[in-house]
């Protein structure tokens, strides 16, 4: 595998940078839309994430990239844990977590998976093909240009998200496997706008911009021309860092469900979401779990105003009415909110 630029050596971006960890931490969170200008590190950041995170064990010959340590009935059905095999008996691997490209021209079939043509006329018999769902499995979807998929396929890939199953019915299959990944979109809204429904169902929203102060954009340059001319003395200079930021995602993700979420953070979500008029409850749900995932990252017990007002504007700002008579952007409104709510 080509050397990737490593995380810890992004410039800038701390909004999309945290909201990363913070799904990696917990992805029940529901992943990460990127919205912002070309050039700004978007897919960069996802790809140094992933090869960031310590490898993982899968059993050896699963197409579905199972844990060994699953229980049966959540792998696919032909794998060996599925099939009754004890994970003792087992081979196992270990392979990099996964970064699956979704390319905008993708059909249903190639992301869920379909009949295998191939078997199906040299041997008569009806094989299940697996698709980008089963690739990304444990590892993350990456949708470039986010706001020009279809929305027919955005809809199924937050559906599959969410449930963390992938169900086909079809061509007289029928296939269940798991497929919890991080699902991370990126793009930029000169191109076009996500319907607010679709908006909704991402966990986190973050917005990049190129760096404006002189100093930021020259220290880009910087890096990523010694990236590019020695590879290796750069790798080398940032492997403390990212070998220390590893060791905080190891251990944010063993104390995540020890962190205490008390009765006044709830209501503290609560409020704010109702002072911003959000529909439904997706945002104090999601303003917990990030705020908890959050908590967790910084190794604090307890979750508490802080961390609320950290992760705030990225569980919120999507999923904001539109004003028209407030020509303010949502960051800026829930910032607002968040001021006259907690104290400037």
């Amino acid at each position: 595998m080509a050397d990737l630029y490593p995380f810890s050596a992004i410039v800038e971006q701390e909004e999309m940078k945290l909201a990363l960890l913070i799904a990696v931490i917990d992805p029940s969170i529901g992943g990460v839309l990127v919205f912002g200008h070309r050039g700004t590190g978007k897919s960069t950041a996802v790809r140094a994430l992933a090869a960031l995170l310590p490898k993982m064990q899968v059993v050896a010959g699963c197409r579905y990239h199972c844990d060994p340590a699953a229980e049966p009935r959540t792998c696919a059905d032909d794998c060996g844990l599925r099939r009754g095999r004890k994970a003792e008996e087992l081979k196992t691997k270990s392979v990099a977590v996964p970064v699956v490209d979704l390319p905008l021209g993708a059909t249903e079939d190639r992301v869920v998976g379909a009949l295998d043509l191939e078997r199906a006329l040299t041997e008569g018999v009806k094989a299940f093909e697996p698709g980008l769902l089963a690739q990304a499995h444990r590892g993350f979807l990456y949708i470039d240009e986010a706001n020009l998929l279809e929305d027919h396929l955005v809809d199924l890939l937050l559906d599959v998200a969410a449930s963390g199953e992938n169900v086909v019915e079809r061509e007289g299959l029928s296939v269940r496997h798991a497929a919890r990944f991080v699902l991370v979109g990126s793009g930029n809204p000169e191109e076009g706008e996500l319907r607010p429904q679709l908006l909704d169902r991402f966990g986190l929203s973050v917005e990049v911009t190129t760096p404006e102060d002189l100093a930021s954009r020259v220290e880009v340059v910087r890096r990523r021309d010694d990236f590019e001319r020695n590879r290796t003395r750069f790798l080398a200079k940032w492997k403390r860092k990212d070998g220390q930021l590893r060791r905080r995602l190891v251990a944010a993700r063993e104390r995540l469900d020890d962190v205490e979420v008390p009765e006044s953070a709830l209501e503290r979500a609560a409020e704010l979401c109702m002072k911003l008029g959000t529909d439904g409850l997706r945002g104090e749900l999601t303003m917990i779990r990030a705020a908890r995932a959050f908590a967790a990252f910084q190794g604090d017990k307890s979750l508490g105003d802080e961390h609320l007002r950290r992760v705030a504007p990225a569980a919120l700002r999507h999923r904001l009415r539109r004003d028209p008579l407030d020509e303010a952007g949502s960051g800026v409104r829930v910032e607002r909110a968040l001021a006259e709510l907690f104290g400037a």
